[in-house]
């Protein structure tokens, strides 16, 4: 096939091939007869107006480690597919790097998921376009409506529109100072917005990744369930991950999701859910394809490329 791939993700150092899902999209690619290259977003440069990548050619990938040789300098028009896998915060260095891979695709390059639709979808706004499905939300800067959305609901969480991994992200039951100054240093002092939403109970039963590949949801998700006193699922917050089958409620609207998803060149998605609410869509480098696949058996990644 000799089919060769550029993924741009964090430096290698710090992913963690147990459970990373790029890491798990190389070994795939290497299975599959591909060719698999790594950079950085630094890696990405323009040269007498065409666009390259300082990439390394990965050698081996797996669950316990990943080699890749001597970066090459290649044009990223040259690869026949890159991914756009770095993670959030999507700050001014990744929107210059968007940039220059949006230049890529006038080049030639196939890029995924869409540089421009990572550009126009803040991952935790983007959910609000499918507002039949979330809960009761507040997106603002100003703390006596977070305050009147407290009063209303008495169990808010409070999460920054960059955040990830389930960091910085409060429940609040009380609008006391400690709260009051919390919430001014996620708004720093009223000048950035942040996202406000009801409680959700359900969430002791899992927070659910959908994994959404080329617009159909994945057979099997990730519950991501709190731990101890914890109300957060995430992983990287100390959740646990069992996998189980969808329900009829997940399918729906991850195929709704899904259908718009494929109109933006958005062929990997992850889709949040707590109970019938939908509360992210994740776009830019979702994550719980390794666990998944090794409490299932079913391969979300051999599935997601091998339809490329």
């Amino acid at each position: 096939m000799n089919k060769k791939l550029l993924f741009i993700t964090d430096p290698l150092k710090g992913l963690n091939p147990k459970k990373d899902t790029s890491i798990f999209m190389m070994e795939e690619s290497i299975a599959l007869g591909y060719k698999p290259h790594q950079c950085e977003m630094k890696d990405l440069y323009i040269q007498e107006g065409d666009v390259f990548a300082d990439a390394r050619s990965i050698i081996s990938a797996g669950t316990t480690q990943i080699e890749g040789i001597k970066k090459e300098a290649i044009k990223v028009s040259d690869f026949s597919y890159s991914f756009m896998r770095k993670d959030p915060p999507v700050d001014i260095n990744y929107i210059n790097a968007l940039h220059l891979l949006g230049l890529a695709e006038k080049q030639g390059a196939t890029v995924f998921n869409k540089p421009n639709s990572i550009k126009e979808f803040n991952e935790k706004i983007f959910a609000i376009h499918f507002k039949e499905f979330i809960p009761t939300t507040l997106i603002t800067s100003n703390i006596t409506k977070i305050i009147e959305f407290q009063a209303n609901h008495e169990i808010i969480i409070v999460k920054p529109l960059d955040g990830m991994g389930g960091s910085s992200i409060y429940k609040m039951e009380d609008m006391e100072d400690d709260n009051l100054d919390i919430l001014l240093d996620m708004t720093d002092d009223e000048s950035t917005q942040i996202v406000i939403q009801e409680f959700l109970p359900q969430i002791y039963d899992g927070d659910f990744r959908v994994l959404i590949i080329h617009g159909k949801p994945f057979p099997k998700t990730l519950a991501r369930i709190p731990q101890g006193n914890s109300f957060k699922g995430n992983l990287a917050a100390g959740g646990k991950g069992v996998v189980m089958d969808l329900t009829k409620r997940q399918q729906e609207v991850g195929e709704i999701i899904g259908k718009y998803l494929v109109e933006k060149g958005i062929n990997f998605a992850g889709i949040d859910m707590i109970g019938e609410y939908l509360t992210e869509i994740n776009i830019t480098s979702p994550t719980c394809a390794r666990e998944i696949y090794s409490q299932s058996g079913m391969n979300p990644i051999a599935e997601y490329l091998s339809e490329l």
